[in-house]
């Protein structure tokens, strides 16, 4: 049976892809910070007959003791993972700066920290099943934002859209810079851009924003079983290179400053340094 792991399983495009692979007779651990979704998520599992094979597990991923702490929680459950999907995710593009009871920024810590833990420390038990895919759902392909090498928690200069940006050009250097650090290891690491969806993203916004997202994705965002499909498609047959990107069908080339390997070796070590201290 095969294992699949998704954060930010229990709702949008995680659940979507939990609902999925249920269907197709994996188990699936989703996990997620709001157990009344994770309950919503059992019910559903159960109606489809998929209880016995649907887990969750409930983890605050701003913080790296937790996803530290959930590494440790799979490998005792699972002997391998055949599918990681990283889809946790919360935009926080108002309002004034925030941390983690760790120090972090919140953006920096739930969106890339936590992906950077899970991504290496999950390895040896994706490396133990036949054919092992890691998925990290953000925005690659979209040339916007940088990472602030000398204030990556952005104590100085700090806005949410500027976070926002951060957090997606560094999850672009994560899987090249896995690729570039695990060259033998049979790991396809896939940086994943679903486009425009009909998520539940727009609650968190402020009003009157909030009511023009949502009017704007009545009009032209994907529903998520119509986004799923291609990513499920992606992750059944992996591209035979190390890491790739692609935004929904089409294949984003991995040029440039985004995805540059220097840059993503050195995010890596400052990122080490960062996770090793907590």
């Amino acid at each position: 049976m095969r294992t699949v792991v998704i954060t930010g399983g229990t709702d949008g495009l995680g659940k979507g892809l939990a609902l999925h692979y249920l269907r197709q007779g994996a188990r699936v651990l989703a996990v997620g910070s709001t157990p009344t979704k994770g309950e919503a998520l059992l019910a559903e599992a159960a109606a489809i007959s998929a209880a016995g094979r649907a887990v969750f597990v409930e983890a605050d991923l701003t913080s790296v003791t937790a996803a530290k702490e959930l590494v440790a929680t799979v490998e005792s459950a699972c002997s391998s993972v055949d599918k990681l999907i990283l889809c946790a995710q919360r935009y926080r593009l108002f309002g004034s700066r925030t941390v983690t009871r760790e120090g972090f920024e919140h953006s920096f810590a739930l969106a890339y920290l936590s992906r950077y833990v899970l991504s290496h420390g999950l390895r040896d038990a994706l490396e133990s099943s036949q054919r092992p895919v890691i998925m990290n759902v953000g925005t690659p392909g979209v040339r916007l934002g940088r990472i602030h090498w000398d204030d990556l928690q952005l104590a100085r200069r700090y806005s949410g859209t500027r976070a926002t940006l951060q957090s997606f050009r560094a999850n672009d250097l994560l899987g090249v810079a896995f690729a570039a650090l695990h060259a033998d290891t049979p790991i396809r690491y896939i940086g994943y851009n679903p486009g425009v969806v009909s998520t539940g993203m727009p609650h968190h916004l402020p009003q009157p924003l909030r009511a023009v997202t949502k009017a704007s994705f009545a009009l032209l965002a994907a529903s998520v079983p119509k986004a799923v499909a291609p990513m499920a498609r992606l992750l059944d047959e992996p591209p035979d290179a190390p890491v790739s990107a692609y935004r929904a069908t089409r294949q984003v080339p991995l040029k440039g400053h985004a995805f540059g390997r220097e840059a993503a070796l050195r995010l890596h070590h400052l990122t080490r340094e960062l996770v090793d201290a907590v």
